[in-house]
């Protein structure tokens, strides 16, 4: 995606910015306009009016409301920072670690369906090979990539094979033996695939677990059970492996999937996985070369699976990218706010803290006159705010991995940021505040 930025986008955001300073420089200057002098004389002469009383302005509402979208802001980036921790500790289902990918597609060097079985296996056996290989094996499409397939599984005693009659619609992969041990994936029944499972054997099939429990009621009782695809052919399972996550979104649930021996589902594209041992230097150039060896032709792309999952990663890094710098203008925002708020509140009010000073007020009381109704103020807006941002990372939920506001660390984290913009925002009046000296008011008076 090209983000690049040009005269237009710079040209609107300068326009952007001048009316909407344009438009709130409006509303202080028409109050000027349509002072009375007469009623302000007056009111200098009566004193200024209390900033304690309980009604809300106009100018309050705009502070709460402003604090309010930066607490949604900060709770949202909070709880999407905490997704993408844990979806880079979940379990996959996979190891990407010190694994590569070559993907490659035999039928754009001109390979006919009926040569696809053997040179397939001569590509894995020509990586084996290969110094620090520990295993290779063999996908149709790897799990979080961004293209998958599925397929409709019935009963084996389901005879009318319409899709309403389908027990599951399984994520479908065709994988080679040694795919597997390859791809990290631990089998907890059964066995893997073999080179004997070709298209002239029994139709076999691995399972994941959630698939086993949903059709089966466990792992164990899955092994050895038959079920039919839509194509009519009964299917026994002779393996289940642990469950994982398939379609390129990190964030979704418990999915079925069916793992086909790639003999017996033919792909014409394949992606090669190719593990190292523990320290053993990855190259691509290595297995790059190896399959040219053995035809030229042979269209090859090579990565590191972790490079391959980008994708499968890219709305939930996005997400927090975004909201954490949303999150940060909001902040600063809303301490402008209440800076503003509180020394507009002292500066208001010298004359009656000097007294309350004069007459032996302590600092607590004189921060509590000066600066508590600001502090309510922020109390109110990141209230309503934590409310909002509990029902807004419901969105986030579909991007980010285990999005929830019900976190403690989330709630803790929020309300800590909160009062910590409060005490930046106000540090400065309360210092003001705190410094007043009754007889220079008395003699100013």
């Amino acid at each position: 995606l090209p983000l690049q930025a040009d005269g237009n986008v710079y040209a609107l955001a300068v326009l952007l910015a001048i009316v909407s300073g344009f438009l709130f420089g409006l509303v202080p200057v028409r109050q000027v306009l349509r002072t009375d002098p007469y009623q302000v004389i007056k009111a200098a002469s009566a004193g200024p009016a209390s900033a304690g009383t309980g009604k809300l302005r106009l100018r309050e509402l705009m502070l709460v409301l402003q604090i309010a979208i930066c607490a949604v802001l900060v709770t949202s980036s909070i709880v999407a920072v905490r997704g993408l921790v844990r979806s880079m500790h979940v379990r996959l289902g996979i190891e990407p670690k010190d694994t590569m990918l070559a993907e490659t597609d035999p039928h754009m060097a001109g390979y006919p369906d009926s040569e696809m079985p053997a040179l397939q296996r001569r590509m894995v056996d020509a990586l084996t090979g290969l110094p620090g290989v520990a295993e290779v094996g063999m996908i149709s499409s790897p799990p979080l990539h961004m293209g998958w397939d599925d397929v409709d599984i019935y009963s084996d005693a389901t005879r009318d094979l319409r899709p309403a009659n389908a027990a599951s619609a399984a994520i479908s992969f065709a994988v080679s033996p040694g795919y597997f041990r390859a791809a990290g994936t631990s089998v907890l029944a059964g066995r893997a695939f073999t080179w004997h499972d070709d298209d002239k054997a029994p139709h076999v099939a691995v399972i994941n677990e959630e698939l086993a429990r949903r059709m089966f009621g466990s792992a164990g009782q899955a092994v050895g059970q038959y079920f039919r695809t839509n194509q009519g052919g009964r299917v026994q399972v002779v393996g289940v492996v642990e469950e994982g996550k398939y379609t390129a979104n990190v964030a979704e649930g418990p999915q079925d999937a069916a793992f086909m021996p790639i003999l017996q589902s033919q792909h014409t594209a394949a992606w090669l996985v190719v593990r190292y041992r523990s320290g053993a230097p990855e190259s691509a150039e290595s297995i790059r070369g190896k399959l040219h060896g053995l035809d030229s032709s042979l269209p090859v792309f090579v990565q590191t699976w972790n490079q391959e999952m980008n994708g499968a990663f890219f709305a939930s890094r996005m997400a927090t990218w975004a909201l954490g710098i949303l999150g940060l203008m909001g902040a600063l925002l809303s301490v402008t706010g209440i800076f503003g708020m509180a020394a507009y509140s002292v500066s208001r009010r010298l004359k009656e803290l000097g007294i309350r000073m004069a007459l032996g007020a302590r600092r607590k009381e004189v921060l509590q006159a000066a600066l508590g109704r600001a502090f309510r103020l922020l109390a109110i807006g990141s209230a309503a705010g934590l409310a909002l941002g509990i029902l807004a990372t419901r969105v986030l939920a579909s991007i980010v991995y285990q999005a929830t506001p019900r976190d403690p660390v989330v709630l803790t984290g929020v309300v800590l940021a909160m009062a910590l913009l409060g005490l930046v925002a106000t540090w400065i009046p309360a210092q003001r505040a705190l410094s007043v000296n009754p007889l220079a008011l008395l003699r100013e008076e």
